[in-house]
């Protein structure tokens, strides 16, 4: 194809690792506030009222939202079909809950005032709480996972194997010490998040609960982020390609020599640049915290936005070029280099991604201006648009 020669293999590949980390952080960004307000509801409202104005500040626009985690998903299956393969074969009955859990949400969402019966009313609220703080804790684990290293190993015909007896032991080998401490930061980052968009799009006394429980959530979103880091700095062996990386070679990630290196934190002395995006992290997560107990309510958002920005960003440029390292062979591991889909295929995709990604991110802005305000009690008790 004449045209896909216009940009390099390499390059494309670059860009695709980019375009996937900006679909997983507009995931976080948007549907990790729906996924917050979801696990704070038992906590910031106490009558149904109350929990029917948490709800309709994101029931117009959770499904969109949502819309964010699909096309990581076909992100990751179109552009890196090894990563897609290999990590949901070994994360099976992880990604099994989440999509239960993503499924119970709409039903909660959408069953929920049916019937006016206090019992029924909270079962779905809890439903809720479930379907928020389920994903939000495995997405945090799996990362965890990933940056330890996950156990499996490729055949010469690039069919991948699992150390393990079965899924079930497969799945309590995720929850090692580790990992629970990135789940616990990403449980925590995303309730400080909806504990912002509810502060900018609920009234008091919801509002005021929700900056409470945000405060103190900041600060162990920004401990546990700093431990975790520490953590890694001392705890694990890090990844590296022997000699120079041939970044336009075919996708066969045997073709590599990897090694265990001392640490992650190496990648900071080879590219001292990425200290910036921690620096994000912490820094978006402290003024999000500061402004939560100032009341203000635009500006909480946008920081708490930049300290998830920053914190993702940090984990896919300290791994960099590394996508899904193994600790069972690291020759196996799936790096930018050697995991992607063909040349001709980045380029289609990336030209259909030039063309619908602004569309769908002016509709998004559309919406958000045509919904911006706060959700009243009035509005949701009087109005036949609040069905939640």
């Amino acid at each position: 194809m004449i045209l896909a020669d216009l940009i390099t293999y390499d390059v494309l590949r670059v860009i695709w690792w980019v375009l996937l980390g900006v679909l997983l952080i507009g995931f976080a960004m948007t549907d990790g506030f729906d996924m917050g307000v979801g696990a704070l509801l038992p906590f910031v409202a106490k009558t149904d009222i109350e929990r029917r104005i948490a709800i309709n500040t994101v029931g117009p626009v959770w499904e969109g939202n949502q819309v964010w985690f699909i096309l990581g998903g076909g992100a990751i299956f179109a552009a890196w079909p090894l990563v897609y393969a290999v990590s949901f074969s070994g994360f099976y009955l992880a990604m099994f809950a989440v999509l239960a859990a993503l499924i119970l949400r709409p039903v909660a969402f959408k069953y929920r005032s049916k019937r006016d019966a206090k019992a029924w009313r909270s079962t779905w609220d809890w439903a809720l709480f479930v379907g928020g703080a389920v994903p939000a804790l495995i997405f945090g684990v799996a990362v965890g996972n990933v940056l330890q290293g996950v156990p499996f190993r490729l055949t010469p015909e690039l069919v991948s194997y699992y150390e393990g007896s079965s899924y079930l032991w497969k799945f309590l080998d995720l929850l090692n010490p580790f990992a629970l401490l990135t789940g616990i930061v990403s449980v925590t980052m995303l309730l400080t998040h909806g504990a912002a968009w509810l502060a900018l799009k609920a009234e008091d006394p919801v509002a005021a609960r929700a900056r409470s429980i945000g405060s103190v959530t900041g600060m162990v979103t920004i401990a546990g982020y700093a431990l975790a880091g520490l953590w890694l700095a001392f705890g694990f062996q890090g990844y590296a390609i022997v000699g120079e990386a041939v970044t336009d070679g075919p996708s066969n990630p045997l073709f590599s020599e990897v090694v265990r290196t001392s640490t992650w934190l190496t990648a900071y002395a080879d590219r001292p640049w990425i200290v910036i995006a921690p620096i994000l992290a912490f820094a978006g997560m402290i003024m999000a915290v500061r402004d939560l107990r100032s009341d203000r309510e635009v500006s909480t958002l946008l920081w708490s936005q930049l300290g998830i920005f920053g914190a993702i960003s940090s984990v896919g440029l300290t791994m960099f070029p590394f996508i899904l390292p193994s600790s069972f062979d690291p020759n196996s591991s799936l790096t930018v280099w050697d995991a992607s889909s063909s040349h001709n295929t980045l380029f289609i995709m990336l030209i259909a991604t030039v063309i619908f990604m602004p569309i769908v991110l002016a509709y998004t802005a559309w919406v958000y201006k045509v919904l911006w305000g706060k959700v009243t009690e009035a509005e949701v008790t009087g109005s036949s648009d609040s069905v939640y």
